[in-house]
């Protein structure tokens, strides 16, 4: 595949409306662009994790991307994984306590798909976490899910937030759990021809 060589940064467009991933790439001092893309996020029956996780990654940057084809398109896909079976976002408070409780005192696998794409070109890839929880009370845990907090996280909780103090280990990308594995961004757009050093002047 030919790649473009940046003297600039390059226009960059995040594909999802997560402030999380907003706020990391901010941290960073690039400059971006937010376009949430509009998409059926749905596990297929029988479909692997970590090729949903791309496969769901690449559908959000590919539908940015056929509005902005002179812009280099990031999208992310983020996947809980416990025992085989997806945890997604809690529809509710109660199915929250419930996605606590079945994690409470276990390991479970955060994976992130992320994609580039540029016009019709793209790469993609995936970032692997494992996540072990403490085991807490149960009236711990509702006093987690009474904060809000998890509302709008798959799995149920924020590590970057007040979830932090349910977490006993992390073996793995941190950034990835709250949704961006940043390291891996990093090399992606390096062999997509943004360099590490120019990645760095990016904040200039």
């Amino acid at each position: 595949m030919e790649i473009r060589m940046w003297s600039d940064p390059p226009c960059l467009v995040l594909a999802s409306g997560s402030p999380r991933r907003r706020d990391l790439l901010r941290d960073l001092g690039w400059k971006f662009q937010v376009i949430p893309a509009d998409v059926e996020e749905t596990v297929f029956p029988g479909e692997d994790p970590e090729t949903a996780a791309c496969r769901l990654a690449e559908v959000k940057a590919r539908a940015v991307a056929a509005r902005m084809p002179e812009c280099l398109v990031i999208g992310a896909d983020t996947l809980v994984i416990l025992d085989g079976q997806f945890l997604g976002k809690p529809r509710n408070r109660v199915q929250g306590l419930e996605m606590l409780r079945m994690l409470n005192g276990r390991e479970h696998i955060v994976l992130t798909g992320i994609a580039l794409v540029e016009g019709t070109r793209s790469c993609v890839a995936v970032e692997r976490t494992t996540v072990r929880f403490r085991f807490v009370t149960e009236s711990a845990l509702q006093a987690y899910v009474d904060t809000g907090e998890g509302d709008d996280k798959a799995g149920g909780y924020a590590i970057q937030g007040q979830g932090a103090l349910l977490v006993e280990s992390i073996s793995g990308c941190f950034y990835n759990v709250m949704g961006l594995p940043l390291g891996r961004l990093s090399i992606l757009l390096a062999q997509w021809g943004w360099g590490l050093a120019s990645q760095w002047r990016g904040k200039e």
